[in-house]
Protein backbone atom coordinates (compact mmCIF):
# COMPACT_ATOMS: atom_id res chain seq x y z
CA UNK A 1 0.00 0.00 0.00
CA UNK A 2 1.30 3.52 -0.56
CA UNK A 3 1.76 6.11 2.27
CA UNK A 4 1.69 8.85 0.05
CA UNK A 5 -1.85 8.28 -1.47
CA UNK A 6 -4.68 10.55 -2.45
CA UNK A 7 -4.86 12.03 1.25
CA UNK A 8 -1.59 12.95 2.11
CA UNK A 9 -0.88 16.20 2.82
CA UNK A 10 2.67 16.45 1.62
CA UNK A 11 2.60 19.58 -0.53
CA UNK A 12 3.72 22.59 0.50
CA UNK A 13 1.50 25.85 -0.99
CA UNK A 14 4.76 26.58 -3.52
CA UNK A 15 4.50 23.49 -4.82
CA UNK A 16 0.17 23.04 -4.64
CA UNK A 17 0.36 26.78 -5.87
CA UNK A 18 2.27 25.08 -8.94
CA UNK A 19 0.62 21.96 -10.11
CA UNK A 20 -2.90 24.14 -9.75
CA UNK A 21 -1.84 26.52 -11.89
CA UNK A 22 -2.94 29.15 -9.07
CA UNK A 23 -0.98 32.01 -7.24
CA UNK A 24 -0.75 30.72 -3.86
CA UNK A 25 -2.29 33.68 -2.45
CA UNK A 26 -5.41 32.10 -4.48
CA UNK A 27 -4.92 29.16 -2.38
CA UNK A 28 -4.97 30.97 1.11
CA UNK A 29 -8.26 32.75 -0.09
CA UNK A 30 -9.85 29.25 -1.13
CA UNK A 31 -8.66 28.03 2.35
CA UNK A 32 -10.14 30.90 4.23
CA UNK A 33 -13.21 30.57 2.27
CA UNK A 34 -13.21 26.78 3.05
CA UNK A 35 -13.46 25.77 -0.47
CA UNK A 36 -10.47 23.37 0.05
CA UNK A 37 -8.68 23.00 3.59
CA UNK A 38 -5.08 21.52 3.53
CA UNK A 39 -3.81 19.79 6.19
CA UNK A 40 -0.99 21.81 8.73
CA UNK A 41 1.92 21.15 10.12
CA UNK A 42 2.75 21.94 13.64
CA UNK A 43 3.81 25.05 12.75
CA UNK A 44 0.60 26.11 11.08
CA UNK A 45 1.90 25.64 7.45
CA UNK A 46 -0.18 24.31 4.98
CA UNK A 47 0.18 20.69 3.41
CA UNK A 48 -1.80 19.84 0.51
CA UNK A 49 -2.51 16.43 -1.25
CA UNK A 50 -2.90 15.58 -4.42
CA UNK A 51 -6.95 15.34 -3.96
CA UNK A 52 -6.42 18.84 -2.72
CA UNK A 53 -5.01 19.97 -5.98
CA UNK A 54 -7.40 18.22 -7.96
CA UNK A 55 -10.54 20.16 -5.94
CA UNK A 56 -8.26 23.28 -6.67
CA UNK A 57 -8.16 22.30 -10.14
CA UNK A 58 -11.98 21.79 -10.27
CA UNK A 59 -12.66 25.17 -8.27
CA UNK A 60 -10.46 26.85 -11.12
CA UNK A 61 -13.27 25.15 -13.62
CA UNK A 62 -15.79 26.04 -12.67
CA UNK A 63 -14.22 29.81 -12.22
CA UNK A 64 -13.09 30.13 -14.87
CA UNK A 65 -14.84 27.79 -18.06
CA UNK A 66 -17.89 27.88 -16.26
CA UNK A 67 -18.33 31.14 -14.71
CA UNK A 68 -19.60 30.50 -11.28
CA UNK A 69 -18.28 32.47 -8.19
CA UNK A 70 -16.90 31.30 -5.39
CA UNK A 71 -19.58 31.44 -3.09
CA UNK A 72 -21.74 29.08 -5.57
CA UNK A 73 -18.37 27.15 -6.17
CA UNK A 74 -18.90 25.97 -2.00
CA UNK A 75 -22.18 25.04 -2.43
CA UNK A 76 -22.08 23.15 -5.23
CA UNK A 77 -18.57 21.31 -3.25
CA UNK A 78 -21.32 21.35 -0.22
CA UNK A 79 -23.86 19.36 -2.10
CA UNK A 80 -21.41 17.30 -3.80
CA UNK A 81 -19.91 15.72 -0.30
CA UNK A 82 -23.59 15.83 0.96
CA UNK A 83 -24.07 13.68 -2.10
CA UNK A 84 -21.30 11.65 -1.58
CA UNK A 85 -22.49 10.81 2.31
CA UNK A 86 -25.83 9.76 1.76
CA UNK A 87 -24.37 7.87 -1.26
CA UNK A 88 -22.65 6.30 1.29
CA UNK A 89 -25.44 6.17 3.51
CA UNK A 90 -27.41 4.03 0.83
CA UNK A 91 -24.93 1.82 0.15
CA UNK A 92 -25.19 0.77 3.92
CA UNK A 93 -28.87 0.70 4.10
CA UNK A 94 -29.12 -1.43 1.03
CA UNK A 95 -26.46 -4.02 2.99
CA UNK A 96 -28.62 -4.26 6.09
CA UNK A 97 -31.47 -4.74 3.57
CA UNK A 98 -29.61 -7.85 1.85
CA UNK A 99 -28.52 -9.45 5.61
CA UNK A 100 -32.31 -8.91 6.36
CA UNK A 101 -33.34 -10.38 3.54
CA UNK A 102 -31.21 -13.46 4.06
CA UNK A 103 -32.07 -13.96 7.67
CA UNK A 104 -35.67 -13.59 6.74
CA UNK A 105 -34.61 -16.50 3.72
CA UNK A 106 -33.01 -18.47 6.83
CA UNK A 107 -35.77 -18.07 9.01
CA UNK A 108 -38.27 -19.29 6.77
CA UNK A 109 -36.56 -21.96 5.60
CA UNK A 110 -36.13 -23.17 9.11
CA UNK A 111 -39.85 -22.37 9.66
CA UNK A 112 -40.60 -24.62 6.89
CA UNK A 113 -38.43 -27.19 8.51
CA UNK A 114 -40.23 -27.04 11.55
CA UNK A 115 -43.55 -27.21 9.86
CA UNK A 116 -42.85 -30.06 8.26
CA UNK A 117 -41.90 -32.21 11.28
CA UNK A 118 -44.57 -31.03 13.11
CA UNK A 119 -46.51 -32.61 10.54
CA UNK A 120 -45.10 -35.67 10.28
CA UNK A 121 -45.32 -35.75 13.53
CA UNK A 122 -41.70 -35.06 14.86
CA UNK A 123 -40.54 -32.98 17.49
CA UNK A 124 -37.47 -30.66 16.57
CA UNK A 125 -36.78 -30.81 20.81
CA UNK A 126 -35.87 -33.72 20.98
CA UNK A 127 -32.38 -34.85 21.06
CA UNK A 128 -31.30 -35.20 18.15
CA UNK A 129 -33.49 -32.69 15.81
CA UNK A 130 -31.54 -31.28 12.92
CA UNK A 131 -33.09 -27.88 13.60
CA UNK A 132 -30.46 -25.13 13.35
CA UNK A 133 -31.12 -22.40 16.14
CA UNK A 134 -32.28 -18.70 14.81
CA UNK A 135 -30.16 -16.28 16.17
CA UNK A 136 -31.66 -12.86 17.46
CA UNK A 137 -31.68 -10.37 15.25
CA UNK A 138 -32.04 -6.38 15.90
CA UNK A 139 -33.23 -3.50 13.99
CA UNK A 140 -32.22 -0.08 14.76
CA UNK A 141 -32.78 2.68 12.50
CA UNK A 142 -30.52 6.14 13.73
CA UNK A 143 -31.83 9.54 12.60
CA UNK A 144 -29.38 12.13 13.18
CA UNK A 145 -30.42 15.01 15.34
CA UNK A 146 -31.52 18.41 14.02
CA UNK A 147 -32.47 16.57 10.61
CA UNK A 148 -35.68 16.31 9.19
CA UNK A 149 -37.22 12.89 7.65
Amino acid sequence: MDPFGDDTPVYVISVAAQLSGLHPQTLRTYDRLGLVSPGRTQGRGRRYSMRDIVMLREIQRLSQDEGINLSGIKHILELQRENARLNDELQRAREAVRDLANELESTRAVAARLAQQRRHGESGDAPGGDLVPIRATSVVVWHERGREQ
